[in-house]
């Protein structure tokens, strides 16, 4: 049976309408200002849209997880760096869905010298009701606006007011931004060009099994790296050294490796530090060598040259995590190496997670993978799950 279509904005008559808009703006802050605007940045295009159209934007995004009301995640600088970097005037809400927000989302007049400003709503975690899907929130957020569009793919794993909660009260779309990243998704979940080559990285894989049994079926090779690669070394009898090791993982990992181990590749060498310091010394060993108490906080140069070897045979590529402790200059080479060899590949590749997605744009090449995703955890819950329930309530007629 074929699922339904997503409706979109071009499905909405927004003209004159206010529009409430789920984005993604939880980004990171140090001492109050952006370290990465990345998420501010794409979530402009549909912004502009909507106001193209005669719209009048009330955006709603959660930042961090407080715990109740926190002056130190409020939607402040990043109000100001939306308006700052899309070139329209902006104005903060005093509440999440008050009386300051109401007043705001439903007046045409003048705010702040500014006509129609975008009304950007306070951090919607600031609300308790938020993450259970609360009705009396949800009919709060709805009375701001006359339809919703969901554009925060990073958050639409969440059943949350202001993701689900909403669809079921106002007329509803997805975003240009949320589309884009579903059909970026389904295409590597549908009939992927092959060889189809993932690469997945990060500390746990007790993060990512479900992920790993999804796609081990469909891929050609499964590259792994990141501290996750001990648990699958581990359940093979090789030596990890000091490595972490999810011992209630082993005997499920195992389970896989016995079935598709011909499709799964494994360091062959690893940079092995003295400590888990920024400037531990190290070297490059082969796994078969590391000593017991040795870490291993990246992988090494023969490792990275056959990983680069198959993503420059792909036809199709996905990635996500990171191959080191990437923070770290003495080990964010591996890192660094999968992005640029994604980079130079002509695959058709998506890309999620934070720091894989901050390493392509540290080295400016964000422009050369075709799919940037801005949602990690969703991206992986997608694959796992085939859906999300953000995605869901946008399916479901009112």
């Amino acid at each position: 049976m074929t699922e339904p279509r997503l409706p979109t904005i071009a499905d909405l008559d927004v003209s004159g309408s206010v529009v409430l808009l789920r984005a993604d703006l939880n980004v990171p802050l140090k001492d109050g200002r952006i370290t990465d605007d990345f998420r501010v940045v794409e979530s402009l295009p549909t912004i502009h849209e909507l106001r193209r159209r005669g719209a009048r934007v009330v955006v709603a995004s959660h930042l961090g997880r407080p715990e109740g009301i926190d002056p130190a995640l409020s939607m402040k600088p990043i109000a100001e760096a939306l308006g700052h970097l899309g070139g329209f005037a902006t104005v903060l809400a005093n509440d999440v869905a008050g009386e300051s927000a109401l007043s705001l989302a439903r007046s045409r007049a003048t705010v702040g010298g500014a006509k129609d400003p975008v009304v950007v709503l306070e951090n919607t975690r600031f609300e308790p009701e938020e993450t259970s899907n609360d009705d009396g929130l949800s009919d709060r957020l709805a009375a701001l606006a006359d339809c919703f569009v969901l554009d925060a793919f990073g958050s639409a794993h969440r059943a949350h007011s202001s993701t689900v909660g909403v669809t079921r009260r106002l007329p509803s779309a997805a975003g240009p931004l949320l589309l884009a990243e579903v059909e970026a998704f389904d295409r590597i979940l549908g009939e992927p060009e092959r060889p189809f080559v993932v690469i997945l990285g990060g500390s746990k894989v007790s993060s990512k099994i479900g992920v790993i049994e999804r796609l081990v079926p469909r891929v050609d090779r499964l590259l792994v790296g990141g501290a996750m690669c001990f648990t699958l070394l581990s359940a093979l009898g090789r030596p990890v050294g000091a490595g972490a090791v999810e011992d209630d993982m082993v005997q499920r990992i195992r389970g896989v490796l016995d079935e598709y181990g011909n499709r799964i590749v494994l360091p062959t060498d690893l940079l092995v530090a003295e400590s888990f310091t920024a400037d531990t010394p190290y070297r490059a060993m082969d796994v078969s060598d590391i000593p017991g108490d040795g870490l291993g906080l990246d992988i090494g140069p023969e490792t990275l040259q056959a990983f680069a070897d198959h993503i420059a045979s792909a036809k199709t590529v996905f990635w996500n995590g990171p191959l080191g402790v990437a923070e770290w200059a003495a080990f964010a080479g591996g890192t660094r190496g999968i992005a640029e060899a994604l980079a130079a590949s002509d695959a058709y590749s998506v890309v999620g997670g934070g720091d894989s997605v901050a390493a392509l744009r540290s080295l400016g090449l964000e422009s050369s993978v075709s799919h940037l995703s801005t949602g990690g955890g969703a991206g992986l819950e997608l694959i796992e799950n085939g859906t999300l329930p953000g995605i869901e309530a946008l399916r479901r007629p009112r």
